[in-house]
């Protein structure tokens, strides 16, 4: 006799959210479905990057959300020490370019601060480190709104800002 597919379902589910049997795919679809700021094909394209993202469970994919929001925030220092660096660079800019340095060092603290939490499985204060870093980045957006100045860093900023809800929602699938 076989089980009520709704069954079989609600077991499914619960195995995706216990992280048993956890796939990149999975998880994603998981937290797309519990937090529609998910963009699902966001999260697979950019979990799937990591080395470790095939044998992580959920826990694991939440760290490896994190680590990319720090690996991120270093990418966009780097950018602005070679926009700071390059001839023709206006004062406006560089002044929201100073600025945005400062944040995204605080966001590449945010981040790790959020993998060592979800590490230690305290994953209250990881979300609270994740927030953080969303507010980072939308204070050097905001920089560059102040001054008037078209962002060089709206893609760091919108993928920083994407990574964080990812690690915020699969965070919130660990039981």
């Amino acid at each position: 006799m076989r089980p009520p597919a709704a069954l079989v379902v609600v077991a499914a589910v619960l195995l995706v959210l216990s992280g048993v049997d956890a796939t990149v795919e999975t998880t994603c679809k998981a937290a797309a479905d519990e937090d529609a700021h998910v963009n699902y094909d966001f999260c697979v394209s950019e979990l799937r990057k990591h080395y470790q993202s095939s044998d992580a469970d959920t826990w694991g994919l939440a760290k490896i959300a994190a680590n990319m929001g720090v690996n991120n925030a270093y990418g966009a220092i780097h950018d602005i020490e070679r926009l700071l660096a390059r001839p023709g660079t206006d004062a406006k800019t560089k002044v929201a370019l100073g600025q945005c340095q400062g944040l995204y060092d605080n966001m590449k603290f945010a981040f790790a601060g959020a993998y060592d939490e979800i590490n230690g499985r305290n994953y209250a204060a990881g979300k609270e480190e994740v927030a953080k870093a969303v507010s980072l980045a939308h204070q050097c957006d905001d920089a560059f709104v102040k001054a008037a100045v078209p962002s060089p860093l709206k893609q760091r900023s919108l993928y920083s800002v994407q990574t964080a809800i990812v690690c915020r929602a699969i965070t919130n699938l660990i039981k």
